[in-house]
């Protein structure tokens, strides 16, 4: 036997090949520190991303309620003409019949041309069949047009971006066999 192996283990003086490997590791300590650096880093970055998330929220809520509150403004600004014409129509105290009929046929072409511009469609269906999304059938009448056929409109419906605003008052056909 070598006089190395029989030496305990304890009292063996190491080589320095051996004394460098054990320089190169960090100590706990060291390994500690740069593991709390990290994770300081972390939770700083996760706060920044939590604030700027919370504060894309806030914005997106700023922005929903101001939609919610100005949304109609441009329809009320084109209502805002045809307010003018009535009140101009109802200011003047020497008017024919025919003159206050054509400013109401100009007033009713601006509220129109404002219900278009809006995206206001009417819904005019008489000869289609009925649509309970958007008509509401008010009664039947004989007729001879074929069965749940919209014979008369009482009162027109609207569309808002094909969303029904108010459905048709309609009355519909009973049908030929009925």
């Amino acid at each position: 036997m070598t006089e190395e192996t029989q030496t305990p283990p304890e009292t063996r003086q190491t080589t320095p090949v051996e004394s460098s490997h054990t320089d190169v590791l960090p100590s706990q300590e060291e390994q500690l520190r740069e593991l709390e650096i990290k994770a300081a880093e972390h939770h700083d970055a996760w706060l920044r991303a939590k604030a700027e998330t919370e504060n894309v929220r806030r914005r997106a809520q700023e922005d929903i309620a101001k939609a919610h509150k100005f949304g109609i403004e441009k329809f009320a600004s084109e209502l805002l003409a045809v307010k003018d014409s009535l009140e101009a129509a109802l200011a003047s105290d020497k008017q024919t019949v025919e003159d206050l009929r054509g400013g109401v046929e100009l007033t009713l072409k601006q509220l129109v041309s404002a219900f278009e511009h809006s995206g206001i469609k009417e819904i005019d269906p008489v000869g289609q069949k009925f649509d309970p999304h958007q008509h509401q059938a008010m009664g039947m009448v004989e007729s001879g047009q074929e069965a749940n056929t919209v014979v008369h409109v009482l009162q027109k419906g609207y569309l808002i971006a094909d969303r029904v605003l108010r459905p048709a008052l309609v009355m519909i056909a009973r049908g030929k066999d009925a």
